[in-house]
Formats: structure tokens, C-alpha cells, sequence
């Protein structure tokens, strides 16, 4: 009895010293040291590429004693999937810590659209009375969400009422800033202005790490590899503007199938907005178009009207004149009036 015990208070020492040991060797190594004997070496490899390559593992990664002690016992279960993956929890947690480095961005994404909620989003009773719920909710809304449409609302029908099964989500953004960035993504460094040809202070128009979650792949896509969809009024094409960033907006806010300008949930630019970028009005976390009138249409332009006062949905929901398709017809049904030019006014060159 006495070799027993003495064999399974060993047992329990090296226990309780292979947790500090572990847990100091991650830190020390920055997240490295893992990647040396297990399976995330392939995400290690990426990070060192990534524009937060000079950003530690631990900083955005939970590296608590008791949650190192849980992946030592994973192994020793031989329960670590081949590829592992993030949990919807620790993607929630991780938003948080992109907020240390990203305040400004996350504070507009905070206070925007994209920052809703579970609830408001599928306890909506204007649109569950007129819509059922389905698994393919989560392409858009809630991508990292562990489960299908009966894990997370009950009932599933369009009588109602409904309750989140999982009340712990109730105030909790659906969608977090994984869903649209990859963090591992291959980039640079941000290091401010880039001065090009001497010309003007630029800055990219498009980071790296710009990527929509697939759900289905639990993989992020990166932005190059999202297309900009062909969208017509009737037969016509429409013209689209060349803004890469566009194919991540397009992934929710698209046409249907057909294509057609104006369907599912389609904002395309048309009329004297076609051409236009979402990006040129939208802000890029935020959403909103606060500004975006004011700074192509000034009080004080050519044609001398306060366009943020014109009857426009901007100022009207009930308007005809939808910000995004007004045509010059619209306002002017009798035909569009040629330009006037005056004569003290100073012609540019061709």
C-alpha cells in the first residue's frame, strides 16, 4: 500500500509541476514552443508571415495555467482534432483583445450595425413571423456559432414567441471581428503613410487581413478570392465600381440569384450614384453615411441645393428617391436640363 501511494503522489507531483512547466514554456516561447511538438505549427508558420506577426501568441490567445493543464490532458486523451479550430468562445473572447490594439476601430464597429446582437438579430418578430429560421441564417449572422438554428431558437416556426436557447447569448455580438478579418492573414505590418512617386500620402486602401469566415469550411476566405457580382437592371449590366473590399460586403448584401438591381438585399449604386463604391459613402466599421453627402455635395456647389435636405431616403423612408438607384428622371420627369455654363466661369483644360 505504501509503494501505491508513494507511486500516485509521484503521479500527482508530476502533475502539478507539468502545469507551471507548460504554461512557462509557452509564454517564453511567445506560442512557438508549442508549435515545436503539436498541431497548430501550420497557424504558428502563418502568424510569422501575418501583419501581427510582431504580435505575441498570448496577447490574443487565453494562455491561462488551467487552460494549458486542459490542452495537456487533450493530448494525453488523444482528443486534439487534426486541424484544431477556435470555439465560438474564443473568438468572442479574442474581439475583446483586438480592442487593446484597435480601439478606434472597434469602438466604431461597437456602435454600428455589424456589431448586433443574437437577440435582436433572431428574436426579430417582424421578421421570424414573416420568414423561418434556418442553419443558413449563420452565413451571415452568427458565423462561429457551434450548432444549427434549433441550438440557438426555440421554436422554429413563424408563430412564435420565441427565446434564445442560449440565454448566455443574448447580448453578445453575432457578429465579431473574425467574421470579416483573418488575423494569420499574410501582410505587412501596418507602419502608417506610404509616400508613392512623390505625389501625394497615401495609405492601402484594402489590409490584409480583410477575409470572410466560411462556415462551412471553418476557414476564412481571403478577400482576393471573393468575386464582385454581375448585377443588371432588366438586361442592362450595371456599372460596377472596381473596389475589391466590395466582394466581402456582397457575400450578405447581395441580389438574388438572377442578379437583378434592386432584390434580396442588394444596394448596388445606380443612377447618379453607379459607379460608386459602398465604401465611398458607408464607413468602413461603423456603417454609417453620416458624412458622405456633405462631401461630394457642399452648400455651396455648382448647383447651390442642400442635397442632405432633399427628399431622398437619407432624409425620408418614404421617398421614392432611393439614395442608392435616384435617377436624374426622377426629380426632373419632363427631361433632364442641359448644364449651364457661364461665361465668367473657368473652363479646364481637356
Amino acid at each position: 500500500m505504501k509503494t501505491v501511494l508513494a507511486i500516485a503522489m509521484a503521479v500527482a507531483l508530476a502533475g502539478l509541476l507539468l502545469a507551471p512547466a507548460t504554461d512557462y514554456a509557452y509564454k517564453a516561447g511567445g506560442g512557438e514552443a508549442c508549435a515545436r511538438c503539436h498541431e497548430i505549427a501550420p497557424q504558428v508558420e502563418a502568424w510569422m508571415e501575418s501583419s501581427h506577426r510582431e504580435v505575441r501568441c498570448e496577447q490574443c490567445h487565453h494562455s491561462g495555467m488551467l487552460t494549458n493543464m486542459r490542452r495537456v490532458r487533450d493530448h494525453w486523451a488523444g482528443e486534439v482534432p487534426a486541424k484544431p479550430r477556435m470555439k465560438h468562445a474564443d473568438v468572442l473572447a479574442m474581439t475583446e483583445r483586438c480592442r487593446s490594439c484597435h480601439q478606434q476601430e472597434y469602438a466604431q464597429w461597437r456602435n454600428g450595425p455589424h456589431s448586433v446582437t443574437f437577440e435582436s438579430l433572431f428574436l426579430d418578430k417582424k421578421h421570424n413571423s414573416e420568414r423561418i429560421l434556418m442553419d443558413d441564417c449563420f452565413r451571415c449572422h452568427g458565423m462561429h456559432f457551434e450548432g444549427g438554428i434549433e441550438d440557438l431558437v426555440q421554436p422554429v416556426n413563424t408563430e412564435g414567441p420565441w427565446e434564445l436557447k442560449r440565454a448566455d447569448l443574448k447580448n453578445t455580438p453575432a457578429l465579431p471581428c473574425l467574421s470579416c478579418h483573418s488575423v494569420h492573414r499574410t501582410g505587412q505590418p501596418l507602419k502608417g503613410h506610404v509616400r508613392k512617386a512623390g505625389i501625394s500620402w497615401r495609405e492601402e486602401i484594402a489590409r490584409p487581413s480583410l477575409a470572410l469566415f466560411d462556415r462551412r469550411s471553418l476557414a476564412p476566405v481571403a478577400l482576393g478570392d471573393l468575386p464582385l457580382p454581375v448585377v443588371y437592371e432588366d438586361e442592362r449590366p450595371v456599372k460596377m465600381s472596381p473596389d475589391q473590399r466590395q466582394g466581402l460586403c456582397y457575400q450578405c448584401h447581395a441580389p438574388l440569384a438572377g442578379g437583378q438591381i434592386k432584390s434580396g438585399d442588394d444596394r448596388t449604386p445606380m443612377g447618379v450614384h453607379e459607379g460608386l463604391s459602398c465604401l465611398a459613402c458607408h464607413d468602413h466599421h461603423r456603417g454609417t453615411t453620416r458624412t458622405s453627402c456633405a462631401t461630394c455635395h457642399p452648400r455651396l456647389s455648382n448647383c447651390g441645393l442642400d442635397v442632405e435636405t432633399m427628399d431622398t431616403t437619407f432624409a425620408n423612408k418614404e421617398s421614392k428617391h432611393n439614395i442608392h438607384w435616384v435617377k436624374c428622371a426622377d426629380c426632373h420627369p419632363k427631361g433632364v436640363p442641359p448644364k449651364r455654363v457661364s461665361s465668367s466661369s473657368p473652363r479646364l483644360a481637356p
